[in-house]
């Protein structure tokens, strides 16, 4: 049984992955450590730590889930790893590439499991696109085209700082970049062709929309937005067929049926809580036991591909 400490007791950690936690069949919620006691005892963990120190000195403590403003991951990521504990970072996993460098060297160095909750890569749906396109079930991939927008009511939030890692790139463009590189196999070059912005008055990007193509050939196309009508879609060409996720959930399904389009049939799957799978794979990692987890060095990529798309002019 893992036994997890949780820095910070926001939405995240409330919503999707306290509860998450609580379900898995090799987890329990040990301890919590945030700025408010009462919001850590909603959680309904064994302990409440005083401090985020507190809890990364706690012997009991196997696995820390970062659950902190984006700003904060990197630090705090790094201090858990050097405590000797394994970590689930919430995306993004830090601010650019070069931090995400030290924190996978810190976990190199320590010997322990650090992992970006990407959740929806564990969705058997997300899966099942994945093995479709790998296994040429589509023909040669083509084309990626993809949306995650909605229209955000954000205030005093730190996704409208830019010195907290804020804008929409990082918080919604990461799942459709991360996209990118679950269908392609590797690490191709993106070579960008356009990079439209609206940027809002705290300086943070309210909308990014970019066009370009990987060197694998496959083209891409992605909108994220905090401005934008509600939508998320993801539409993948091939040279036989096209795979397309029905209904307004492409990234996000969650504990609902879902279902996704290929070629000309439709398959459906049940509803499901891919945090609960993101976790019980975690654990089971630990415990050397079957386990499937994206590679730290899919999430360097990843971030690579954003400092990318943050620098183009």
């Amino acid at each position: 049984m893992i036994r997890w400490g949780f820095l910070g007791a926001g939405w995240m950690a409330t919503t999707g992955l306290a509860p998450a936690v609580h379900s898995a069949k090799n987890a329990s919620l040990y301890a919590v450590a945030s700025r408010d006691h009462a919001r850590s005892l909603v959680l309904n963990p064994q302990k409440v730590h005083g401090s985020y120190e507190d809890l990364l000195a706690d012997s009991d403590v196997d696995a820390v889930y970062i659950n902190l403003a984006n700003h904060q991951h990197a630090q705090w990521t790094i201090k858990a790893l050097a405590a000797g504990k394994h970590v689930l970072c919430e995306k993004p996993l830090a601010l650019d590439l070069a931090q995400a460098q030290m924190m996978a060297s810190t976990a190199q160095q320590y010997d322990r499991l650090l992992v970006e909750a990407v959740w929806t890569r564990w969705h058997p749906r997300f899966v099942r696109i994945v093995n479709v396109v790998s296994g040429g079930g589509i023909g040669h991939l083509e084309e990626i085209d993809s949306s995650f927008c909605f229209t955000s009511e954000f205030k005093d939030n730190y996704r409208l700082d830019p010195m907290m890692g804020g804008g929409s790139l990082l918080d919604v463009g990461l799942y459709q970049a991360h996209t990118w590189s679950a269908l392609n196999g590797g690490k191709p070059k993106l070579d960008i062709e356009s990079v439209d912005r609206n940027v809002g008055a705290t300086g943070v990007d309210l909308t990014t929309h970019i066009t370009g193509r990987l060197s694998s050939g496959v083209k891409v196309t992605a909108l994220a937005s905090f401005e934008k009508q509600e939508a998320q879609h993801l539409v993948i060409t091939g040279s036989d067929a096209t795979i397309q996720c029905q209904g307004n959930d492409a990234f996000t399904s969650w504990n609902k049926p879902s279902a996704l389009h290929i070629g000309d049939h439709v398959e459906e799957f049940a509803a499901i809580n891919p945090y609960a799978v993101m976790v019980e794979n975690f654990g089971s990692r630990i415990n050397g036991e079957p386990s499937w987890i994206p590679k730290i060095e899919e999430s360097l990529y990843v971030m690579g591909l954003l400092d990318q798309i943050k620098a183009f002019k």
